[in-house]
């Protein structure tokens, strides 16, 4: 008889774990971060005044103000007319100066407890809105990447970090939960069974925020159903998109995007704070090296002897070498 030998799992298990952390870990271009900041600090500004604004209203009447589990838990402050005053204006300033990205860890360590403590004042009237939730992760993690450029030449720089490669992680997977634990809600509060998507919730909406498109739909009740069903299926499978890449990834991010633009069609509900999170999926980074590549065939389209020698020189060259390095970017 011949001896078999049992497959040695002891050498597999390093490289599942350093699989697993290289998932969480990615090596993103510092680009995409750098976007990341002007748009997310320039959209928290934006929630401010349009979203989450009436925190310095519950400053005003503090006696309404009753305080969310991490207010609670940390012991802040009751909202008042100083401290809600102070903590607007150095939002604005701290959001200017991240999304200017210059000194943008230090701004961003200000934007972020500040905005969480903003959202705490202004969701403390018993509706907690579950879009905010990757935002404000967000928040937290874009200063922990450091940058390796500043200004406006930290939107182009290829440089691939880890660092940032945890941090753009982080805000998919805050994204994704959102959808996810939606799904799950809406299967615990019918008592973990299938009934929501055969409901008559989009009816009960509609109703009760009429608007053309929603009223249209009262008539075709059927089609009510099916897009509860398509959302509810979407959102439990959500996840998927975490593990897609390329153009896949980027079709489940439009048909989400898609999602939310029907909702507010319909029922005039946007979801805004967690559509901008999906630009985190987006390789944002290659947006310079394109556009200097277009800028350099624009240049050598030009029939002189300059823009001939500047080609052989090789300056377009280390724009293509760019562009390569952008394109191997890992789109999620």
């Amino acid at each position: 008889m011949t001896a078999t030998t049992s497959p040695d799992t002891s050498t597999d298990r390093p490289s599942r774990v350093k699989a697993v952390a290289g998932w969480f870990t990615p090596a993103i271009a510092l680009g995409r971060i750098a976007w990341l900041r002007t748009v997310l600090y320039l959209f928290v500004i934006l929630d401010m005044h349009a979203f989450v604004r009436d925190t310095r209203l519950k400053g005003e009447h503090p006696g309404l103000y009753q305080p969310l589990f991490l207010a609670r838990l940390f012991d802040l402050p009751k909202p008042s007319v100083t401290n809600t005053t102070i903590l607007y204006f150095v939002l604005i300033a701290a959001c200017l100066l991240g999304a200017s990205n210059r000194l943008p860890r230090l701004a961003g360590w200000i934007v972020a407890p500040a905005f969480t403590w903003w959202v705490l004042i202004g969701m403390s009237d018993g509706k907690v809105d579950h879009d905010h939730l990757a935002l404000v992760v967000a928040l937290w993690v874009l200063p922990t990447v450091k940058p390796a450029a500043r200004g406006f030449s930290a939107y182009g720089d290829q440089t691939r970090s880890e660092a940032a490669g945890w941090a753009i992680r982080c805000v998919q997977i805050s994204v994704i939960a959102t959808y996810f634990l939606s799904a799950v809600a809406k299967l615990r509060s019918a008592g973990w069974a299938l009934t929501w998507p055969g409901s008559a919730v989009l009816t009960w909406a509609i109703v009760r925020r009429p608007h053309p498109v929603g009223e249209w739909l009262l008539h075709h009740p059927w089609m009510l159903h099916v897009m509860q069903w398509v959302g509810f299926v979407a959102e439990l499978l959500s996840p998927v998109i975490l593990w897609l890449k390329g153009r896949w990834q980027l079709l489940g991010a439009l048909f989400f995007v898609g999602f939310h633009a029907a909702n507010t069609a319909i029922l005039l509900i946007h979801f805004l704070p967690t559509v901008v999170c999906w630009l985190a999926f987006a390789p944002m980074e290659r947006i310079v090296p394109w556009f200097r590549r277009r800028r350099a065939a624009r240049a050598g389209d030009a029939p002189t002897e300059q823009a001939t020698s500047g080609r052989d020189a090789g300056e377009p060259e280390d724009q293509a070498e760019e562009g390569r390095q952008a394109q191997q970017q890992p789109g999620a």
